[in-house]
């Protein structure tokens, strides 16, 4: 990262903590690493964003309905998945700082200063030898790319690495009321298979015909080694996801569907083109033909949020097979029966959230002549902002509180408001910009006489006299979720 993007992301994680958002888990215990809590304004934002995804996923396809899996499933559904035998990463060790690290994670960061550096060449030569090794499974490969391109240990400072080798990442756990005798199960790493072993259910239940989708948000879990950028990669987070099921032959059709479906939906939010590309895998997982990354432009570079990937008939077949239930669809239109393809939309919630905030996130100088003055503030879309109005009385006294508290009470039915008389009216205004509130609507004497209060508009801080009556309509025009779907 350039001294800019550093000082940004670290200015992103200390606006996050001061204004509840995001906590460090078991902080007043010195934390759990790679483990995060979210906090009041957090967990509001983390559920717009996704009541944004659910709504533009299941509720405006007819062909798409939503489920919700239990985390702990039958151990025999991740044999049959190929979690057990193959969910692995590359690690590394440095033998000076007994630190542990993914060694593709290594070469990728030494890929990002390369082009920060304006070295595209090594860069590509790099991405090209590390995508062939990782192909090829061939570990000796990786750690070679690492000693040749001199990738020390952040830590030590050394280049004193051990042989690359496999971790699975998978966290086990015992089911049973007696230890020896219980059985050995796994918390999820990933919510599709809760998908996949309900497809039958749902698709007897629903009656629903190919093509159709499966939407979840759930949690997953991954014994990272690594846990650095803040919720990038975390040991439990949650994902949002949709697999998608069509007959065989028109998988590819569907792919180019969803991926083009899929940007549109982050760029509805009002990001920069230039913010987002695609990432086409050079290798694919066991059970894809076609996979690409969403990627994102963090202040640490390009890192993925979404994956599009083209599953093919391999998990319904897995689960065939292991299960010994036939698990297919009857297609009138062919005649015939068959094991469905499947096309998945794979997003992390935990990084559209980190993404969300560093889009927003604003540092202004306001500063006029010898008057200097400052803000932050979260330029969020009204849609996922967690709080939608603060109500604010002028003072404390001669009945603004109480003519503040009728407004409120008649609006929080429809929003989530907060309430504040506490500090200048200046300093309030700049709370809620820091917390990305888009309307702050202040009750005065004036009020109290013709009912009409001063609405101030986050992005623009311009300030307009409106009849309290037409709050209702003012706040609801901005925040409904028509100005996105």
């Amino acid at each position: 990262m350039s001294k800019n993007n550093d000082e940004l992301f670290k200015n992103v994680i200390s606006h996050a903590k001061e204004y509840g958002f995001v906590f460090q888990s078991s902080e007043i215990y010195d934390g759990l690493s790679a483990v995060y809590d979210y906090g009041q304004n957090g967990s509001e934002l983390k559920n717009n964003i996704k009541t944004y995804w659910w709504k533009s996923m299941v509720q405006m396809h007819e062909n798409i309905v939503g489920i919700d899996a239990a985390i702990f499933m039958h151990p025999t559904t991740w044999k049959a998945s190929g979690h057990v035998d193959g969910f692995n990463d590359p690690m590394i060790d440095n033998k000076d700082s007994k630190k542990r690290y993914r060694a593709d994670q290594l070469l990728e960061d030494k890929i990002t200063r390369y082009e920060k550096d304006g070295k595209a060449e090594k860069a590509l030569a790099l991405q090209l030898a590390m995508d062939e090794a990782l192909k090829s499974e061939n570990l000796a490969s990786l750690k070679d790319l690492i000693i040749e391109h001199e990738i020390a240990c952040p830590v030590s400072g050394t280049r004193n690495w051990t042989d690359v080798r496999q971790f699975n990442l998978m966290f086990s756990t015992q089911i049973g009321a007696v230890a020896e005798e219980s059985d050995q199960i796994y918390l999820r790493p990933e919510t599709a298979q809760g998908i996949f072993v309900n497809y039958l259910n749902v698709q007897k239940t629903g009656r629903m015909k190919i093509p159709f989708g499966i939407a979840q948000i759930g949690k997953a879990f991954r014994n990272e080694v690594i846990a650095r950028q803040f919720i990038m990669r975390m040991r439990e987070f949650e994902q949002m996801e949709m697999q998608f099921f069509v007959r065989p032959g028109s998988e590819m059709q569907w792919y180019e569907y969803w991926k083009d479906t899929r940007l549109k939906w982050h760029k509805a939010l009002g990001t920069a083109d230039v913010k987002y590309r695609y990432h086409d895998h050079v290798k694919l997982a066991h059970y894809a033909n076609a996979a690409v990354d969403i990627e994102f432009e963090f202040p640490f570079g390009f890192k993925e949020v979404e994956g599009i990937h083209s599953r093919t008939d391999f998990d319904l077949s897995q689960h065939q097979k292991f299960s010994g239930k036939k698990i297919q669809y009857f297609d009138p239109e062919i005649n015939q029966n068959y094991v469905p393809y499947v096309i998945e939309t794979s997003i992390g919630l935990d990084r559209m959230f980190l993404l969300t905030l560093i889009n927003a996130y604003e540092e202004q100088d306001l500063s006029e002549g010898d008057k200097k003055d400052s803000r932050v503030v979260l330029k969020l879309h009204p849609c996922l902002a967690p709080v939608k109005a603060a109500i604010l009385p002028l003072t404390k006294k001669d009945g603004l509180p109480e003519k503040a508290r009728e407004i409120m009470d008649r609006l929080k039915l429809d929003f989530n408001l907060t309430y504040e008389e506490k500090d200048s009216i200046g300093k309030r205004y700049r709370r809620q910009d820091a917390i990305g509130t888009p309307f702050c609507i202040t009750v005065d004497h004036q009020t109290l006489e013709d009912n009409t209060v001063t609405i101030r508009h986050r992005d623009s801080m311009e300030q307009e006299r409106v009849p309290a009556d037409q709050l209702e309509q003012i706040i609801g025009s901005r925040v409904s979720w028509k100005n996105l779907l």
